[in-house]
């Protein structure tokens, strides 16, 4: 049965998806995910993914107004809480705004409007025989449906990797809905947290999203030397809340090289590099010696 290691982070810019990178490399997993839909980069790291499979993504349904039908008496415009319908020389949908609810539909006395599925994104599927499968999305702007989205890009992945070993999943910043669709049925959440006050709160908030959904989760700090107090304070709260802490990413100037290559940590001899093959070596235990349950 395939395991699946999820890299979370509260906020972007933490350096999840560089760790994320590496770690499918030192792994050599055979299947990963980038399941940022808002904003998604792992792409970068990896260059050319292989063959590319695309296809449209529905979200929610949004209104549609029949204008053949349509009377402009206003009562849709009156009765939408989001103020997505404007009626004037026609009456018009804004798409950014209507958030699906069916309201218009309902109380339209001339049935003029209909709940139609519109195209929210794309799902994006790479698949090469040596690098393995890459399954990702890109939700389009406007659409509220990250969290669904997650789930078909996990899916996508399960799919096409069969027989794989180890996915290696890079997830969304937060804690919102993308980030309990990203949770739902891995076996271990890598947090990469950084030394700051809402570095630490972001790590907090976390680690309770995971418990929650009976998640195991270990943390990691990165750039971990430009506060050694407030990294301190991490590994402090991991101790007391009995989460396991697998070390320490120093900042280096070299990773913005290296990343900015195309390439990944997993085989530079940079500072930063060394650090996070120690960790690897930390999470390989927990995945693979039975301390995850």
């Amino acid at each position: 049965m395939m395991k699946q290691l999820l890299i979370l982070s509260g906020k972007g810019g933490t350096g999840k998806t560089t760790v994320a990178g590496a770690m499918t490399h030192l792994f050599r997993a055979m299947a990963c995910a980038d399941c940022d839909v808002d904003a998604p980069n792992l792409h970068l790291i990896f260059g050319n993914a292989g063959k590319e499979q695309r296809k449209d993504y529905y979200g929610l349904p949004k209104a549609h107004i029949d204008e053949a039908i349509c009377t402009m008496c206003g009562l849709c415009s009156e009765m939408c809480r989001f103020d997505a319908i404007k009626v004037g020389y026609t009456t018009r949908v804004d798409s950014h705004a209507c958030e699906g609810c069916g309201l218009c539909e309902a109380i339209c006395p001339q049935d003029a409007i209909e709940m139609r599925p519109v195209v929210a994104g794309d799902l994006r599927l790479y698949t090469d025989l040596e690098k393995g499968v890459f399954s990702t999305a890109q939700l389009r702007i406007g659409n509220g449906t990250s969290g669904l989205l997650v789930t078909e890009v996990k899916k996508q992945m399960i799919g096409a990797a069969e027989g794989a070993e180890l996915a290696i999943i890079d997830g969304p910043p937060g804690i919102g809905c993308p980030v309990i669709a990203s949770i739902s049925g891995v076996d271990m959440v890598l947090i990469v947290a950084e030394p700051s006050i809402s570095g630490l709160s972001d790590m907090e908030r976390i680690l309770d999203t995971a418990r929650g959904l009976k998640a195991f989760s270990a943390v990691c700090v990165n750039k971990a030397d430009l506060n050694p107090r407030l990294t301190d304070n991490i590994v402090t709260r991991c101790r007391e809340r009995e989460v396991p802490y697998l070390g320490e990413i120093p900042y280096d100037p070299e990773v913005v090289r290296v990343v900015n290559r195309g390439l990944t940590l997993a085989y530079s001899e940079c500072p930063a590099g060394v650090a996070v093959r120690e960790i690897f070596e930390r999470v390989a235990e927990l995945l693979y010696e039975g301390v995850v349950e």
